[in-house]
């Protein structure tokens, strides 16, 4: 299963599965349809001329890019102590941005997306 992501707007971002093996399709869908819910959305599927899109905020409420820097800090297998060593920052910033309480301004954004191997427009 190939997930793709692609940015429409600031605010509303697009999401298409491709490569979803046929005899699990059904799944996938009731999978999707079951997250929407938790979020209080309607599961509603495209046709021809259905527009739609959700915002990241709509489907999850509380969102912020400290998510995303705790997931990619935990993919890499680092701890908040090493990642603020391999930046040059203390380990208390990375736990305030990874909490939502520290911005993450353009300079910091490009020291932890080389660190973490992503694009730096992830924390931006």
């Amino acid at each position: 299963m190939e997930l793709t992501k692609t940015q429409i707007t600031d605010e509303f971002v697009e999401i298409h599965l491709r490569g979803v093996p046929s005899d699990k399709a059904e799944l996938v869908r009731e999978a999707i349809e079951k997250i929407l819910n938790l979020a209080g959305l309607p599961l509603q599927e495209m046709g021809e001329g259905d527009d739609r899109l959700y915002s990241i905020e709509e489907v999850f409420p509380g969102f912020h890019v400290g998510h995303a820097l705790r997931g990619l800090r935990s993919r890499e297998g680092l701890t908040q102590k090493k990642l603020a060593e391999m930046i040059g920052a203390k380990p208390s910033h990375i736990s305030e941005m990874e909490n939502g309480k520290r911005p993450i301004g353009k300079e910091m954004a490009k020291r932890l997306a080389k660190a973490l191997r992503t694009d730096y427009k992830v924390f931006l």
